[in-house]
C-alpha cells in the first residue's frame, strides 16, 4: 500500500521534514513541499528506506512537479545557540518561509512543533513513511544536506563526511579523537564519550 496523497482533501497541505538532527557536525535542514495532486509523483518514501540514486532521481522530480518546495538550514553554530530540537523547528519555518504558495495547513514529520503564524498543524509521527509531501519533504532536506556535507568534506576530509554526513559513526569519532573538533562540529553535543579529553 503507497503513501497517503493527503491528510484533508480540498486543502493546500505542505509536508515538513528536517534532516540532520542527529549529527555531531554540520547544519540541519528542512524542507517544505506542496505536492500538485494532478501531477503525481511514483515512489515517494521515506528517505532513510531509499538508496542515494533514488533518492537524487525523486529530488529532481519534486522540484519539477512540486506546486512549491522550499529547502532552508541553520548552521552548527545556530544549533549550539538554540538546541537542536528547536533549530529543526526555525529551519522548517524558514522552508515553509519560501514556499510559493501559502499552506493551509502543516503537516509535521514527528511528535512536536513550534506554531507557524496562524497556519494549522499535523504532528505526524514517522510521517514520512506515511504521506507523500513529507516524505517529499524528508527526500530534499536529505539531498541537500548530503551535498552540503560532501563540500564540507573537501575542507576536512578525515572524519569521513563523506560516507557519515556527519553522524556519529566510528570512523568520524576516530576523526575527533585524532584531529579534534573542526569549525562546523556542533559543541553542545557530545562529540566523544570521554568529553573531558577532547582537544578544541
Amino acid at each position: 500500500m503507497g503513501l497517503k496523497r493527503f491528510f484533508q482533501k480540498g486543502m493546500i497541505e505542505a509536508g515538513c521534514d528536517e534532516a540532520g538532527r542527529g549529527c555531531l557536525a554540520g547544519p540541519v535542514f528542512a524542507a517544505a513541499v506542496i505536492l500538485d495532486i494532478k501531477n503525481p509523483i511514483v515512489g515517494l518514501d521515506d528517505s532513510k528506506k531509499l538508496s542515494e540514486k533514488k533518492r537524487n532521481k525523486l529530488r529532481i522530480e519534486i522540484e519539477e512537479k512540486a506546486l512549491s518546495f522550499g529547502v532552508a538550514m541553520l548552521t552548527n553554530t545556530e544549533i549550539d545557540k538554540h538546541n537542536i530540537l528547536k533549530a529543526s523547528f526555525m529551519a522548517m519555518h524558514k522552508a515553509i518561509e519560501k514556499l510559493g504558495h501559502e499552506p493551509q495547513l502543516l503537516l509535521i514529520d514527528g511528535n512536536r512543533f513550534i506554531p507557524y503564524k496562524k497556519i494549522k498543524h499535523e504532528c505526524v509521527v514517522k510521517g514520512d513513511g506515511k504521506y507523500q509531501s513529507i516524505a517529499a519533504a524528508s527526500i530534499l532536506a536529505k539531498t541537500y544536506r548530503d551535498e552540503f556535507m560532501l563540500k564540507l568534506h573537501e575542507e576536512f576530509s578525515q572524519y569521513g563526511w563523506d560516507h557519515n554526513m556527519g553522524y556519529p559513526t566510528k570512523a568520524h569519532r576516530e576523526g575527533i579523537r585524532n584531529f579534534g573538533a573542526t569549525k562546523y562540529h556542533r559543541m553542545s553535543f557530545t562529540l566523544l564519550n570521554d568529553q573531558l579529553s577532547l582537544e578544541i
